[in-house]
């Protein structure tokens, strides 16, 4: 495990789970850390990390969305909150037109640091991840 998984979420680095290779076509980043979603019919690998809170661009917060069932076309709905509170909300809505296997890549951008609840909903599943975002460190 490594720092930055939060709630019911763990964030690994290290061997990947074989369901989560084979969605993502074979091709997943074995060099980031990713959490499985409950249950565990999706992945989120996180390009970058740390997550921070705001709208960083160096390094954006890019997460691989990786699910388990067939995505059918369909898109991939991310809503998310802070854990434990109803607001604030992002939305997000990611098309299914990026391959190899079953992935939607994104950037999740929050307003606030904490650990954020999202739900995801694609065509043939739901699952559920929290998420830590930092404080995004005052440029020098």
């Amino acid at each position: 495990m490594v720092r930055g998984g939060c709630g019911q979420t763990a964030l690994y680095k290290g061997p990947i789970p074989v369901w989560l290779d084979q969605a993502a076509g074979n091709n997943t980043p074995t060099f980031l850390p990713y959490a499985i979603a409950s249950p565990a019919t999706a992945g989120a690998f996180i390009f970058g990390y740390p997550l921070l809170a705001g709208h960083p661009t160096e390094p954006a917060n890019k997460i691989l969305w990786v699910v388990r069932t067939p995505r059918q076309g369909g898109p991939l709905i991310i809503d998310g909150h802070p854990l434990g509170l109803t607001a604030p909300v992002v939305h997000e809505t990611r098309s299914a037109d990026s391959s190899p296997g079953e992935i939607y890549p994104s950037a999740v951008d929050v307003p606030s640091a904490g650990c954020w609840h999202f739900t995801l909903t694609w065509a043939t599943g739901r699952a559920e991840v929290d998420l830590e975002y930092v404080k995004a460190r005052s440029p020098r």
